[in-house]
């Protein structure tokens, strides 16, 4: 457990950099071989573009190091459960573990695959969800009430 909260504070990094920039804070590390391979955090509002999730711009980086779009013995660590899109990346990318903060309960794959059928990829092995997760979830909260907040200071 303890490599695994060490990953996925590099991840809560990288999701503090999203709330730095105003976007939703989800932040991103792929691991191989014991070294941080890729990294993202959600850019979709200073992007423009509804696919820059986190975990979708940590593969491209990842594939970017490796010269190669296989991610095989890789591990992606993430502050949110991924969406369905991000899950068809990661399985697509061939990463072997995912590891996530806090459960999304509305958006996370979960609800579209189901979970005992998780592992129907001969890629994806492991599924493991509750890493920081009151710090994972934490970030995501404060982002939204502030967002809140300063929407209804701005229409009155």
């Amino acid at each position: 457990m303890e490599n695994k909260i060490k990953w996925m504070k590099y991840a809560f990094s990288e999701a503090e950099k999203a709330h730095g920039n105003d976007e939703v804070p989800i932040g991103s590390v792929i691991i191989k071989d014991e070294k941080i391979i890729g990294r993202g955090y959600n850019q979709v509002e200073s992007l423009i573009d509804c696919t820059a999730h986190s975990e979708v711009i940590a593969i491209t980086s990842a594939s970017n190091y490796l010269n190669n779009w296989r991610l095989n013995g890789c591990s992606l660590y993430v502050t949110k459960e991924p969406c369905v899109m991000c899950y068809g990346a990661i399985v697509n990318a061939r990463i072997t573990n995912l590891y996530f903060g806090v459960s999304d309960k509305e958006k996370g794959f979960r609800t579209v695959v189901n979970e005992n059928k998780l592992f129907y990829s001969k890629h994806l092995k492991l599924v493991e969800s509750g890493i920081m997760k009151n710090e994972c979830k934490g970030i995501i909260k404060d982002f939204f009430i502030k967002k809140r907040k300063n929407s209804n200071n701005s229409s009155e």
